[in-house]
């Protein structure tokens, strides 16, 4: 019998806990949000100081239609990267769980994780639907690297990739869901996720912490590269080009000029600071690991 301070117990408890606020608050979009409700062709999306091409001589030579329209498209290109993150994160907790007892309150909670996200994004698709937008995808190499991910990350990867792309929604959802001069679809499918996110990354960051104090020293140095390669991906996954093409901007030059703009870089830092300031806690963030989260814009 374990005592009562061992980290199994730790983990038991915290398991507990979520499978108790999840049996209590959860959502059903198909019940929850009113799919048939009309979209306002005057509101914005997102708030327009998060947009990347805000403050740009680019966005000033929008009107305001376009601005709309742009806010429009990267809210389909963030919640398509969302569902493809989701769908790799489902992955991984399925293999992190597959050999454990299943009689566990930690396994037991991993699947209600699962299904979860199997929730959200099928809530995001339908978002992107009612958009009329196309369901933006990540280049090929990222897609790539989410399959090797898939088949091979171990606990720390896991539970470290799954926080950075969680946190950074999370920041960014959170300011939209209050703002009330935003789509009502939008502010709705915002909340839901927030609310239910948010025992996600209690799950997330308690294992990635005891993950963490089990690893060696070789797995660690690896997976802090490909954590870094993860914070990578999901910087430059989050616009699609194709979001600027549907404003009739060049894809490639808009996407260079976002790179170059000090307020949507600043927009990334913000959005990953809980999180990132989290794993250099960890030590997660160092070496040769560091340059690839200051390409990704979040140091």
């Amino acid at each position: 019998m374990p005592t009562t301070d061992t980290p199994q117990t730790a983990r038991e408890a915290t398991a507990a806990r979520l499978l108790k606020i999840s049996a209590g608050t959860s959502y059903d979009p198909d019940v929850d949000i009113d799919w048939r409700a009309p979209l306002d062709p005057g509101r914005m999306y997102a708030p327009e100081h998060r947009l990347s091409l805000a403050g740009t001589p680019l966005w000033d030579g929008l009107t305001r239609e376009q601005r709309v329209e742009l806010s429009k498209h990267e809210v389909a290109s963030i919640a398509s990267v969302g569902i493809w993150f989701e769908m790799l994160l489902m992955r991984l907790l399925l293999r992190h769980v597959s050999d454990q007892d299943p009689r566990t309150g930690h396994v037991q909670y991993a699947l209600t994780e699962i299904g979860d996200e199997c929730r959200h994004s099928i809530m995001f698709a339908r978002m992107i639907e009612a958009f009329g937008t196309p369901a933006y995808r990540p280049a090929p190499l990222e897609r790539a690297l989410g399959k090797y991910l898939g088949a091979t990350a171990g606990g720390v990867q896991t539970f470290a990739a799954a926080l950075i792309a969680e946190e950074i929604l999370d920041a960014l959802q959170r300011e939209a869901m209050a703002d009330d001069s935003l789509q009502p679809l939008v502010r709705m499918v915002s909340r839901i996720h927030v609310v239910e996110e948010a025992r996600h990354i209690r799950y997330a960051r308690d294992e990635l912490a005891r993950q963490v104090a089990g690893a060696g020293p070789v797995s660690l140095a690896y997976s802090r590269l490909m954590i870094g390669r993860a914070a990578w991906t999901v910087t430059h996954s989050l616009i699609h080009p194709g979001a600027y093409a549907a404003v009739g901007l060049d894809p490639a030059e808009a996407r260079a000029v976002a790179w170059r703009n000090p307020a949507f870089r600043e927009t990334l830092r913000w959005s990953a600071e809980r999180i990132t300031t989290y794993l250099q806690e960890l030590g997660l963030v160092a070496g040769p690991a560091k340059r690839l989260w200051r390409s990704s814009a979040l140091l």
